[in-house]
């Protein structure tokens, strides 16, 4: 996987425009691989996935998988 300060140092963070101002927020940056961060705290903990764990994600969001039924 490399080391966290390697990948933290690669990517740009990005936060969706649709959290302006609710404060309950992540930041989500791609270099090779996805990390995810509370936005009120950038040196906190980031989980890292690859490239396929992240589509995967993203799949299920758009599928429902983790709606609150």
């Amino acid at each position: 996987m490399g080391d966290s300060k390697s990948r933290l140092s690669a990517g740009i963070w990005r936060k969706s425009r649709r959290s302006e101002g609710i404060g309950d927020c992540v930041e989500v940056t791609v270099a090779h691989w996805v990390g995810v961060r509370d936005s009120k705290d950038p040196d906190g903990a980031v989980l890292w996935f690859t490239g396929d764990e992240w589509k995967a994600f993203l799949a299920g969001v758009k599928n429902g998988e983790f709606d609150l039924r």
